[in-house]
């Protein structure tokens, strides 16, 4: 089956563009979207993604189109990859069900990788720099907030939820979650 995805950023927009480059393919099912690609929710390329089987092919005008990122773009190409579907891009002229078209995808992959490394080193570098200069100390330590031991306690005896514990807390999930190991490994060792 030949299926479609367009998108546009916002309502405003118009997918007439997309939808004439693509109608070339002879399309039998067409997903469209009026969101911005930062969002993660994308509903219409989840049920795009859901309905696809084995042997199909996903066309879009462009990359950019399908993904924000080359990491989010990498994803949804595994995905399709782990279901057996291929993706067709018109603009870049990739096409996964060639050898071409992996390599190319297999390239992008690769520079995205490099540069996330890149990234990284420069990141040590400046940090480390920053502490011989004393100017780096390090993440803030979050201290136990207040009413730590009565939540925890509630937590504990299965009165309240773990959401429950951080809305009262006023934590984010992992916050909570390196607290209440640090909680328990001191009861454990004291």
């Amino acid at each position: 089956m030949n299926i479609a995805y367009v998108r546009v950023s916002t309502e405003v927009q118009n997918i007439n563009r997309q939808v004439e480059a693509l109608s070339k393919h002879d399309i039998d099912k067409w997903y469209e979207e009026k969101v911005s690609a930062k969002s993660t929710n994308r509903p219409q390329l989840k049920a795009m993604i859901d309905f696809a089987r084995e042997g199909d092919t996903i066309y879009v005008h462009s990359l950019d189109r399908l993904a924000r990122s080359t990491k989010d773009l990498l994803t949804i190409v595994e995905t399709l990859q782990n279901k057996g579907i291929h993706l067709v891009s018109n603009k870049e002229s990739i096409d996964t069900s060639t050898a071409t078209g992996k390599l190319m995808l297999t390239m992008i992959g690769a520079i995205a990788e490099f540069e996330r490394a890149n990234i990284l080193e420069r990141q040590r570098e400046g940090i480390a720099i920053a502490k011989r200069q004393g100017k780096y100390k390090g993440r803030k330590k979050i201290d136990f907030p207040k009413n730590w031991n009565e939540v925890y306690n509630k937590y504990k005896t299965r009165q309240i939820k773990a959401n429950d514990a951080m809305e009262q807390l006023g934590l984010k999930r992992n916050t909570f979650y390196k607290l209440l190991k640090e909680f328990e490994d001191k009861k454990i060792s004291s």
